[in-house]
């Protein structure tokens, strides 16, 4: 068999369309838009692109659902140029395009979403070809924002924990990110697919769900960390419980290894938005991963790609090379954690 070479990522294709605007109005009240621009959203649309941005050394491919629509083609269009391969980036004509429209006001810069689910809710097993990419991770997100997969058959597994397995059976290192939805669905819907997860990306608010250990993100305890990362291994995750908070990130292993990495200590006048910002974190991590990097060295590309992102307003606009993300935050330094 060819040596699995590269990064293919499903889930959610999002066309993010940021409105700025005076004032978020009262119902049946008006505000006034100055200005308006699209951009990239959804995990693999994010993590593939901010990889093209990192200048990957290896290959990218696509797999979701788009309309037959201008943002379809938008998605289309703006992969092309950034080297992504798309056949496996499927289009319907029964649904358009998932987006989401982003309220920004523009003193405050407070956000407010308005979100279209779209031809990502029809996204299935029945859309997905594992051997058109010989890649060698295959990167999930979201699960709890993709209808179909997040389906539970009778068996109480989920599509996606039946994707998850078949994509091991190709040999591919998988990997899932998660959205933080306010809800109780997490166990029931994330639980059958840890033990087909080699890595898996989750944020504080996210493994206190799972685990049931309460974590803060202003004041975050270690030692509660390493027990909801240790809960999770024990769950089923294959390799690498991968958690990270505005602070830094940490990593657990079924060896019983715990490293953590301390966020980049950037100022807060350069930080101008953090959507896009866990993402950023994911395609860093992934990259280092990929090249065969030893766990330290990734997190510390994840903190320094996330770090770059926070420097634009949109998801992706502030990543630059891999190499530049490490010079620059070395430049800056990291945040302590003990």
């Amino acid at each position: 068999m060819q040596k699995r070479h590269g990064i293919a990522s499903a889930g959610n294709w999002i066309l993010d369309i940021t409105k700025i605007i005076d004032v978020f109005p009262e119902q049946d009240t008006l505000a006034n838009i100055s200005g308006q621009s699209s951009n990239n959203g959804g995990a693999p649309y994010n993590v593939l692109k901010d990889l093209a941005r990192l200048k990957a050394p290896f290959p990218l491919y696509a797999f979701g659902l788009i309309g037959q629509d201008e943002p379809g083609q938008y998605i289309l269009d703006d992969c092309h140029n950034h080297s992504i391969n798309t056949s496996q980036l499927l289009t319907t004509d029964k649904i358009g395009t998932s987006y989401t429209d982003v309220m920004l006001v523009k003193n405050t810069g407070r956000r407010t979403f308005f979100h279209y689910r779209g031809a990502n809710a029809l996204f299935d097993l029945e859309h997905i070809n594992l051997k058109n990419a010989n890649a060698k991770i295959f990167h999930l997100g979201y699960l709890l924002l993709l209808d179909k997969l997040d389906e539970v058959r009778e068996s109480q597994r989920t599509n996606a924990s039946i994707l998850l397995e078949n994509a091991q059976k190709e040999g591919f290192l998988t990997s899932v990110d998660i959205v933080s939805e306010h809800s109780n669905r997490f166990k029931k819907i994330v639980l059958p697919s840890l033990p087909y997860i080699d890595i898996l990306f989750l944020n504080e608010y996210e493994a206190g769900k799972l685990s049931g250990i309460h974590l803060y993100a202003e004041n975050i305890n270690l030692t509660d960390v390493k027990k909801a990362v240790d809960l999770l291994l024990e769950y089923g995750v294959k390799r690498w419980v991968i958690l990270h908070f505005p602070g830094g990130c940490v990593a657990g292993n079924r060896s019983g290894d715990f490293v953590f990495q301390g966020s980049v200590d950037i100022p807060s006048e350069d930080i101008i938005g953090t959507t896009g910002a866990g993402d950023a974190f994911a395609a860093g991590t992934l990259y280092g991963i990929h090249e065969g990097w030893i766990i330290t060295e990734c997190l510390k590309s994840g903190v320094s790609c996330a770090a770059m992102s926070l420097t634009k307003a949109s998801c992706s606009e502030g990543v630059i090379s891999m190499e530049e993300s490490l010079r620059i935050s070395s430049e800056y330094g990291y945040r302590n954690l003990t």
